[in-house]
This record gives structure tokens, sequence and C-alpha cells, in this order.
């Protein structure tokens, strides 16, 4: 394994187990493993197999500080051992052959899943998309979402549509509140692995009509909603700061400088309905039958752009370019309705995900 595939496994890692391996301890076991002829042994330690075996057994998310208060004596690492000596028919010669062969079994297991993932990762490695026709975890998980704050009940109710993903307007915000800490619940992430890109995201039948209901994409520097962020969305609104103001549904950007830099920029407020208009004209709701937003970014520029209309075909228009210092790392699809409690929880239907790698040509 080359140092950069060494990275991207122990990122995933980290993603699935909570828990973090050094690359070069990775690197240096892959090469033993491979060639156990060399001169040097590897010996990793403890807390490390237990990592990969937690990685290997689909252990529960954790964090270093919780697996040092409560699991402190690497309970995955003596299962995994506990389970293949139950399952072998030989008796062994000697705890030290045992403890030998073991090391050897799941190292020959852990090459067998980075050969696995970085085959899939290469095939897949300029782009990704997803109809979520299928949504189960199990699936999920291996096309490379990761689910952070699971609200069960609503997210047992992801497949209530056939051949959607459904995410609901459900209490929580990344837009810092005094009282509250930035969640979003049932957010769905995956790492991103290029430098410029193109990620779009298409709904069907969304529309918000309480403030703040919303759904769209985010963009973060890290798994958290702690680091610097860009949010595009769709989403309703009644509030004009005291003045008076026909209630909306627009298209709005946000970039976020992180935790401990106050209030966000909303870099565009684009509606594309208006309430009032519906009186007259109730034929206009059907411009929501199918809506998509798209976010491009090439070197420092982000440029958004929204498409809506009664079929799905409708062209992309630009809602606003803006420079933006920011290195995504993760990507985000999400409902919320902001931190208010009289605000109800709606379901947003996600029918298409892709990203692709793009030129960062100027």
């Amino acid at each position: 394994m080359s140092e950069t595939e060494s990275k991207l496994f122990c990122n995933q890692v980290l993603d699935l187990t909570g828990l973090s391996i050094g690359w070069k301890s990775v690197k240096n076991y892959s090469v033993f493993l491979l060639n156990p002829s060399l001169a040097k042994t590897e010996n990793p330690s403890i807390a490390t197999l237990d990592t990969l075996a937690r990685y290997v057994l689909g252990a529960p998310y954790t964090t270093e500080i919780k697996r040092k208060d409560e699991e402190g004596h690497f309970p995955y690492w003596f299962l995994y051992k506990e389970r293949f000596n139950k399952s072998s028919q030989k008796p062994s010669a000697s705890k030290r052959w045992v403890k030998g062969v073991l090391a050897f079994i799941f190292g020959i297991i852990v090459i067998i899943e980075l050969i696995d993932y970085f085959y899939h990762f290469r095939r897949s490695s300029t782009e990704f998309s997803d109809t979520f026709n299928t949504v189960d975890a199990q699936t999920l998980q291996a096309s490379g979402w990761i689910v952070k704050d699971i609200d069960t009940a609503y997210w047992n109710k992801r497949a209530e549509t056939p051949g959607t993903l459904s995410l609901f307007t459900l209490k929580g915000d990344n837009w810092p509140d005094p009282s509250s800490k930035p969640i979003i619940k049932n957010l769905l992430m995956r790492a991103v692995h290029y430098d410029c890109f193109t990620a779009e995201v298409h709904l069907t039948d969304f529309i918000p009509k309480q403030e703040w209901q919303q759904a769209g994409i985010i963009l973060s520097e890290d798994s958290t909603l702690n680091s610097k962020s860009i949010r595009l969305s769709i989403a309703y609104n009644d509030f004009f700061g005291g003045y008076t103001g026909s209630k909306e549904i627009l298209v709005q950007a946000i970039t976020s400088l992180g935790s401990g830099f106050g209030k966000p920029e909303e870099i565009a407020h684009a509606p594309i309905l208006f309430m009032d208009s519906l009186v007259h004209h109730p034929v206009l709701i059907r411009n929501l039958k199918n809506s998509a937003l798209r976010i491009e970014k090439s070197g420092k520029k982000f440029r958004f752009l929204y498409s809506g209309g009664t079929t799905e075909n409708t062209a992309f228009k630009e809602i606003t370019t803006q420079e933006f210092n920011m290195t995504p790392r993760y990507i985000g699809i999400f409902a919320i309705r902001g931190f208010k409690d009289s605000t109800t929880a709606i379901p947003a239907h996600f029918t298409f995900f892709r990203i692709a790698e793009s030129s960062c040509g100027q």
C-alpha cells in the first residue's frame, strides 16, 4: 500500500469507528503481510488491533476518550480472537503459535478489505452517484455514506416513498445558536476526494411551508459542524427583520467560518416562489415538482445553481458565484427546520446525488 492509500484507509476507519490509526503503521504492516520474509517484523499495538477489529466486525461508533473510559480492555480484539478459537477445529501447539496465526489471519482479512475498498475507490475515483433505489443501512454504508446524529424514529422512515431517500425537517441547524449547539439529525455525509468538483442533488415534491423548513447540500472541512462550511438549500422564509414582506420559498446559500467566528454569511437569497402569487396562480406550485441544486468548485471559486419545474430535465440557472477559502473534505445532504419548536417536520424526498471531479483550471 502506498502512502496515499494508507491515509485514505485510515480516514475510512476513522469515519466508521471514530478511532484513528497511524497511516505509517498500516503501510508497514501491509508490506510485512505481503512479504513476511523481511527481516524487520511488525508488531501493531493492541489498541491498533482493536481498532482494526472494530472496523472488520462493524462495531458501534465510539471515541478515543469513551474507549479509554469504558473499553480500555480492548474487547473487540479479544472478541475476534475468541471467535477464531471457537471456529478452529485443530488444537493449538502453544499460545504463542496461536497468537501468530491469529495475527496473520487477521492481517489477511484486513488486506482483503483493503483490496476491495481500493478497487471500489479507484473504479469510482472520478465520480460517484446514487439514485437511492435502495436505502437500507448496509447499502448506504457500502456506498460510502455516513449517518450523523441519528433520530431513530424518523431515520426508520427513510424508505417510506419507494425509489427515494426521505429525510425529515427535524429540529436542528449548523447555524450557531446561543442556546443550542450545531446539530443536523440524520445528516447523510460522505468523504470528498477531489480538490475541484461538481456536486448535484435532486428532490421531488419538496414544498416547505413553515420557517425555516429546508433541505439541500452542505460542504464542510471535516465530518463535524464546527469547521468551515457552505450550505445550499431550498427553504421557506416569512421573517424580514420587522419589515413587511411576502412569504417566500427561496434558494439560500450560506457560508460559515466555523465555531468561534460568530454569525455565518448569507451569500445568496433568491426567491423562486412568492406564496401570495399562489392565490391567483395556484399552478405555480408545480414548479417545485422537480427541484435540483448544484455546486461547482474550481479553486477558491464556488458556483451555485438551481433548477426547478414540472419535468426532470429543466435547465440549471446560476444563483451566485462566490470565492471562499475552504477545502471541503465532506459533503452531506440534509433536511432541517432550524431550532424552531413550533415548526413541524415534513419529508424531503431525495431522488439523485452525484459528485464528480472537475478541472481546477481558472
